[in-house]
């Protein structure tokens, strides 16, 4: 199924009537109220979701506690756990195109994105935390002679995870992937506009072993399931991914109910910084244009800002120039699209709110910039020229295909520019000089430094931001520990 034809048949006779999936089986929710599933693609409704309130929230928690509380996940063999993990992982592989679709018709992903990157991605999280299970040791500190202390890592219990609609089953497996290996239970709550492939994943969870109450999804609003979640006094803690305000509201969640442990990954504004002594210009254009362009700048990441030495700025822009000549734009069911459009109508009307600022302060097209109405969701990649550092656009996460420019005069000036927001996510720097690329890297805030490349990224190395741009960091074996507590047993051996 990889021809366009197959691709939107399907799309056009899909419906998606889902329910919310607790205790290993699928329930109407409590209220019985729905929320309509749109297709970006179509910009229609598909069917219908669940919509879960403060009932199903509870009812999955009490699910979540009683299989933890029991034991029958937490205390399991390692040995045992990583085989149902590793046979979760197979499941998930072996339905790569049904999980990819779902991906695709609820984010609007191209579906060639969804095919080679979310789906196998997605899938290579949960084997690959899978294999930690049983590779994951604890510590014998150095007491004295007479006495044995231990340190070993417990799992915290119901742990609730809150993920957006941009990257829904990738950034879903990097929460669930070390809390289930750690031998947590979770809930998750899936963004109203991509509920579908973590109710796949779940369902396959269970058939793979998974004991019944292990992984429960609640589908609905973030102000009713989601807020319910963040608030639950057995809800041990709360990863989170989205929005800076949102982010903001679940640390006073947490205060206000139990003071639960709370990790965010929130906004970025991540800076682009091309130094006057990179010769590779074609190469560094081409990288910059995937960076902001993948996903029509729909990632948290997204190298939205581009600080440039001025001496090089006209070359550069000519070659992103022709970047674009080639880069195809279009429905997200031709497996040659390469950007499609934006995941909803208010996403695309904040979009087009940041593009009536341009001129207001001198800025400049160079290419792109024209709104999209009715509709129409696609907005074409945009780069405008001459934006003043302290701009709206120039400091606010627009979250589409939308590059700003900003010149520096020199290399202080260009890392200065670089730290002047207060997100802290990711950024690159292009340079010839390796020497000048690490002090550059070392002096840049951010979680992820990029020299020469930007938006490479793998489970073996953990992601999170600084400032705005949140606390704690998902991937890696880091994220083992921030899905566990630290005990210390001490024995007096006298």
């Amino acid at each position: 199924m990889s021809e366009q034809p197959q691709w939107r048949k399907k799309a056009s006779e899909f419906k998606s009537d889902a329910k919310i999936f607790i205790d290993g089986s699928f329930f109407d929710a409590a209220s019985g109220k729905t929320f309509d599933n749109i297709s970006p693609s179509q910009n229609k409704v598909i069917g219908q979701i669940a919509s879960g309130d403060v009932e199903d929230v509870n009812r999955a928690v009490a699910s979540a506690k009683k299989v933890f509380d029991a034991g029958t996940w937490r205390d399991m063999n390692p040995r045992d756990k990583k085989a149902i993990m590793l046979r979760w992982a197979q499941l998930l592989g072996e339905h790569r195109e049904e999980l990819a679709f779902l991906e695709a018709i609820d984010t609007g992903r191209p579906i060639s994105d969804a095919l080679s990157v979310d789906a196998p991605n997605s899938t290579r999280v949960i084997q690959w935390y899978a294999e930690t299970i049983d590779k994951t040791y604890d510590e014998i500190a150095p007491a004295p002679r007479n006495a044995l202390a231990m340190i070993t890592r417990e799992p915290l219990g119901v742990i609730g995870a809150v993920v957006p609609w941009n990257y829904p089953m990738m950034i879903t497996s990097w929460k669930l992937g070390p809390a289930i290996a750690m031998g947590n239970s979770i809930v998750v709550k899936p963004a109203e506009n991509s509920s579908l492939s973590a109710l796949k994943m779940a369902e396959l969870a269970v058939a793979a072993g998974l004991p019944e109450g292990v992984f429960n999804v609640v589908p609905g609003r973030g102000s009713e399931a989601g807020q319910a979640l963040a608030r639950h006094m057995d809800v041990a803690k709360i990863a989170f991914t989205g929005s800076g305000p949102t982010g903001r509201k679940m640390m006073a969640y947490a205060a206000e109910s139990n003071m639960k442990q709370v990790s965010l990954e929130l906004g970025g504004k991540s800076p682009q910084v091309v130094l006057k002594d990179c010769t590779d210009l074609e190469a560094a254009a081409s990288t910059i244009a995937w960076a902001i362009y993948y996903n029509a700048g729909q990632t948290c990441n997204a190298g939205s800002r581009i600080i440039v030495e001025k001496e090089i700025k006209e070359e550069l822009f000519a070659h992103l120039h022709k970047f674009l000549e080639s880069f195809k734009v279009g429905n997200q069911f031709d497996p040659a699209t390469q950007m499609a459009g934006l995941v909803s109508n208010l996403q695309r009307d904040r979009v087009n709110a940041y593009l009536d600022l341009i001129g207001h302060d001198g800025e400049k097209v160079i290419f792109g910039g024209e709104k999209t109405t009715g509709h129409d969701l696609l907005i074409q990649p945009t780069l405008i020229d001459n934006v003043k550092p302290d701009s709206r656009l120039a400091q606010e996460e627009i979250f589409g295909p939308v590059l700003v420019a900003i010149d520096a005069t020199d290399e202080d000036d260009a890392l200065r520019l670089a730290n002047a927001t207060e997100y802290g996510l990711a950024a690159s720097v292009w340079t010839n000089n390796i020497a000048k690329a690490h002090k550059f890297a070392r002096k840049l805030r951010a979680g992820t430094v990029w020299v020469n490349t930007f938006d490479m990224l793998d489970v073996i190395t953990p992601f999170g931001g600084f400032g705005a741009s949140g606390s704690g960091r998902d991937k890696s074996l880091h994220a083992i520990d921030a899905y566990s507590a630290l005990k210390t047993t001490w024995v007096d051996l006298n």
